[in-house]
């Protein structure tokens, strides 16, 4: 997100920004340990919306940003077995068609022609948008940052923020490890630390960090996995996998889970998944584990980002996108320049406001994994 921002504020010719990294290299965080997901279906339209734009610009990114990327659209298939779940995806794929998505509702044995080797015991249908697929987190990030440096922006790595100063109603400038650097606008891009960020603002942001696992997996024999980089999720339980390489990417969320910043690996979490994995793609059971790994997803109550102004003037909020942020991150990151440039983003931003979890409402993002 810090990297798109930058980016795009580059472009509209705003360069007297510093893009602040705690660690020593960027995306190092959440960016460096996500699976690489992108994907029209959600359950919101504002997600759609944020999709089809950023989806765009991944399809471009070379030509566009002036980086290659490893993008690879085979598509996304999410099966359905329970019925609550077949009529929220109904809904979802009537609206995200009326929005110009062309996404597919298939029986179990069409989306097991899709992906050889699949078990559908129990599942009543499926979705696929073929123009979903895996992209590269890593060069995403490089790309842009690269470009804003290029354009005259300044990045400075080991550099962590340890205080925001607030004068009256606007903030003046942000301490950090390096030193105090005066400005009247700050973004918080902090990820799942969000919440910690905002409050050196006295800014209280619903972000709590969740731990989430990802595992790659040896073929057991040769040609034992799907030909495709098709992403395949059995949404009841939220197990997911696709080809990653010459090897298999795969994980699932644990309902237990709580909140917080460990991310060691609880191989415990492979005692849930087995029986599952082995459902939904028996030939996994014989496979051995060569990695594994955890991050962070950065959840809001709602599962919907905070973009926007946030508390004293001059401070931006754009995080809480609870596990969809890397894939969002380029329309989000031209929606934010655009208001802190002072233009019309042309994107309705109330769903995603602060404001708008001292309201009721009932928009909550079902698409999560």
């Amino acid at each position: 997100m810090g990297a798109s921002v930058a980016y795009y504020l580059s472009r509209l010719g705003l360069t007297n920004v510093i893009l602040l990294e705690r660690e020593t290299q960027l995306g190092t965080g959440s960016t460096g340990r996500n699976a690489g997901g992108v994907r029209h279906q959600f359950s919101q339209p504002p997600n759609v919306q944020l999709s089809i734009e950023s989806i765009r610009l991944f399809e471009q990114f070379g030509e566009t940003v002036g980086a290659p990327i490893d993008f690879h659209q085979d598509g996304y298939l999410f099966l359905l077995s329970e019925r609550e779940h077949l009529q929220t995806f109904e809904r979802a794929v009537g609206m995200q068609r009326e929005l110009g998505v062309q996404v597919d509702w298939l029986s179990a044995g069409q989306a097991a022609k899709l992906v050889p080797g699949l078990g559908t015991d129990g599942v009543a249908a499926a979705t696929f948008c073929a123009r979903d697929g895996i992209c590269d987190p890593n060069g995403v990030t490089m790309g842009f940052a690269a470009a804003a440096r290029r354009a005259g922006i300044e990045i400075r790595r080991g550099c962590e923020v340890t205080g925001i100063r607030v004068e009256g109603s606007a903030v003046t400038g942000v301490e950090t490890s390096g030193g105090t650097i005066a400005t009247r606008t700050v973004v918080n891009a902090a990820g799942p630390w969000a919440a910690a960020v905002g409050e050196m603002a006295g800014v209280a942001l619903p972000v709590t960090p969740l731990r989430r696992h990802i595992f790659i997996a040896a073929p057991p024999a040769a040609d034992a996995w799907p030909a495709t980089r098709i992403m395949v999720i059995d949404f009841a339980s939220s197990f997911y996998f696709h080809r990653e390489g010459d090897n298999l990417l795969f994980g699932m969320g644990d309902p237990a889970e709580r909140a917080g910043f460990d991310i060691s690996v609880n191989w415990h979490i492979l005692d849930d998944i087995a029986p599952v994995a082995a459902r939904r793609l028996p030939v996994l059971a014989d496979a051995a584990i060569v990695k594994a790994w955890a991050g962070l997803y950065e959840m809001t109550p709602d599962a919907m980002p905070i973009i926007g102004r946030t508390g004293p003037d001059g401070m931006y909020t754009i995080a809480g996108f609870s596990g969809h942020g890397f894939q969002h991150s380029p329309a989000a990151g031209r929606i934010l320049s655009d208001l802190i440039a002072g233009r019309d983003p042309g994107f309705d931003l109330s769903p995603f406001s602060l404001e708008r979890f001292s309201r009721p409402s009932t928009a909550v993002e079902g698409g999560v994994v």
